[in-house]
């Protein structure tokens, strides 16, 4: 029997059809990956099962052989068939303990009268973590735990009314999108064990190598359609997505490693700032040269120092040879440096604001006319780069924070790279983007630098620092502790040499 499969669903948004008739079916006890390009349908037939958006009448949702209505189910019902969700924003409060974050959605157990016993949560909240191999203290503050922790912890909570049962199906929505590279394990060794007890995972992640190394079966939506339904040990990274593409796309590669390099754009000498103590560097023309470092190692503070936005307490910048000091962002901007940073939602966006107007905002001086602002061609350059860029949205009027995070990040890129900066900063750049927006935003970065640009990248995605970097420098605590070049250039290896203790700390 199934634990869960959707029958005909479709939605329809404002007269366009995001679904399709979308037929699926999740075995008992398996872990079943549902994939898609941005736009795909992904999410909404994920709100569809969480019932968060009604589907178009027809559809119907069978939850262990029970038959729903689709267009009068409700998330009550999903949840009262065993169905739990844990999205990429864990719906954890920082500053509360682990046992006050249970108690949001469990209650508050009461001693006689209204005075709350601690005792009890502490101990009925260990309890949970126990089953769910989760070993934290249940009054340590979420905020101090590590990423991989808080993931776990949000999962023993979706779980703790049911554990042991193998009714429950566990819907994990990007679990590891914030996770750096050496605790990715742990989340996915927790998944094992929650299949083991017999419970249902629905997977989905746009990291194709642990989905493969997770998944029994594979699920790929295109177009609001169900396009594929394998085994995933039929299929390599390559098959699923050109699945997800609707064509052949090569697939990811390594940059070219013998490529004949310029002259020196950066080079910092002694840099400190902040969590940053002694860190140098050089990154030359045609180049892209790859940071890595666990949170806390200082890697986002040294692009932020980099380009003025944290001041440098000692420590050396030259670009093309002269030495600069940045106390502002706009002294970088006017050196040639542009910074793309992790969190563009809050640091690189203007959300309500239209696409085009997102697009132009480092250039809004070019199109003041007299006294009034050449709009049209503001536009019209805006959409011409929208175009170039491959951003998928209704029209370049719709409002940045309903694009799709590859878009966003796309469009983010496209405002920078239409100023030519010589040097390019970029801080987890295909963070949260499926396949395919993560190809093409290498791809952009690769052109840019073969014209006689540099790249700076900061990432968690070992993965991604190997396939698109021609040096790798590691820093750890705030100091450079090694360099990797070449065929040196693994996943492997970056994650060995950002290991201290197994541990990390705090975001940078």
């Amino acid at each position: 029997m199934a634990a869960v499969r959707l029958a005909n669903i479709s939605k329809t948004f404002d007269g366009v059809h995001v679904l399709r008739n979308v037929d699926l079916s999740i075995a008992k006890g398996s872990v079943h990956a549902l994939l898609g390009g941005n736009g795909s349908g992904k999410s909404t037939t994920l709100k569809i099962l969480a019932g968060v958006h009604d589907a178009d009448q027809g559809g119907e949702i069978f939850l262990h052989g029970r038959r729903y209505a689709a267009g009068s189910y409700t998330a009550a019902t999903a949840r009262q068939a065993g169905l739990r969700f844990v999205h990429q924003d864990l719906g954890l409060v920082p500053d509360l303990t682990v046992s006050e974050n249970f108690a949001l959605e469990g209650g508050y157990p009461r001693r006689a009268g209204t005075a709350i016993s601690w005792r009890t949560l502490h101990s009925t909240t260990r309890e949970h973590l126990s089953r769910a191999h989760v070993e934290v203290d249940p009054r340590s503050l979420v905020r101090d735990l590590r990423p991989s922790d808080r993931t776990l912890v949000a999962i023993a909570r979706a779980l703790r009314d049911g554990e042991e049962g193998s009714h429950i199906t566990l819907v994990l929505d990007e679990p590891t999108a914030s996770l750096p590279q050496h605790e990715v394990g742990v989340l996915l060794d927790a998944v094992r064990r929650c299949q083991s007890r017999g419970q249902t995972i629905i997977y989905v992640s746009h990291r194709l190598t642990e989905v493969l190394s997770i998944a029994d079966r594979i699920s790929v939506l295109r177009d609001g359609a169900l396009v594929a339904d394998t085994a995933a040990a039929d299929v390599d990274a390559t098959a699923v997505v050109t699945l997800m593409a609707g064509r052949a796309r090569s697939a990811p590669g390594a940059t070219a490693r013998h490529t004949t390099f310029g002259r020196t754009v950066l080079e910092i000498d002694g840099l400190a700032a902040g969590p940053v103590r002694d860190v140098s560097l050089r990154v030359r023309e045609q180049e892209i040269v790859g940071i890595a470092g666990l949170l806390g190692s200082g890697r986002s503070t040294l692009l932020r120092a980099i380009f003025g936005h944290t001041r440098a307490e000692r420590g050396r910048i030259e670009m093309g040879g002269m030495r600069v000091v940045h106390r502002s962002p706009l002294d970088a901007i006017r050196r040639g440096i542009a910074l793309v940073p992790e969190d563009r939602g809050q640091d690189a966006a203007f959300g309500d604001l239209p696409l085009w107007e997102n697009v132009s905002a480092t250039v809004i001086k070019e199109y003041w006319a007299g006294w009034r602002m050449a709009r049209n061609a503001e536009r019209r350059d805006a959409a011409r780069l929208i175009s170039e860029f491959a951003v998928r949205a209704a029209s370049p009027d719709a409002p940045f924070g309903v694009l799709s995070g590859g878009n966003q990040q796309k469009a983010v890129m496209a405002r920078w790279l239409r100023l030519n900066p010589r040097l390019l900063l970029l801080d987890e750049p295909t963070q949260g983007v499926d396949a395919m927006a993560r190809a093409d935003i290498h791809h952009v970065v690769r052109d840019h630098v073969a014209k006689g640009n540099a790249a700076l990248v900061v990432s968690s995605d070992f993965e991604e620092l190997e396939q698109l970097c021609h040096r790798v420098i590691v820093i750890r605590d705030g100091s450079y502790v090694a360099e990797l070049a070449g065929r040196q250039i693994t996943a492997a290896s970056i994650s060995q040499l950002t290991q201290i203790d197994g541990k990390d700390s705090e975001r940078a």
